[in-house]
């Protein structure tokens, strides 16, 4: 059985987390911005469990996953929320139309 190496793994959790960074940045509304913000997150565990394979006795970079992914996951929760309530009052997800924090 061949390992892969530790590089590969990191060059592509830094090109999702450059994509999701460039998602985050240039989308213009909400969910893309969620979505980008996701890729980013992925891309954190990734390299925690490429770096959790170095040390196998441990399993503390699996641990910091599924801790990441758990924390993504209330993290969607409130932001669709949050997003569905703000559509709920200004009728729009174009967060350069949501201009006041007072209803």
């Amino acid at each position: 059985m061949t390992t892969v190496p530790v590089q590969y793994y990191l060059i592509v959790a830094a090109a999702l987390f450059s994509i999701g960074l460039a998602i985050a940045i240039t989308k213009r509304h909400y969910i893309g911005m969620l979505l980008g913000i996701e890729l980013m997150l992925n891309a954190v565990n990734i390299n925690l469990v490429a770096f959790g394979r170095h040390d196998p006795e441990q399993l503390s970079g699996q641990l910091f996953a599924l801790f990441v992914i758990v924390v993504a996951a209330a993290e969607v929760t409130v932001a669709l929320a949050i997003i569905l309530r703000v559509y709920g009052h200004f009728k729009t997800v174009d967060p350069d139309k949501v201009n006041e924090l007072k209803q």
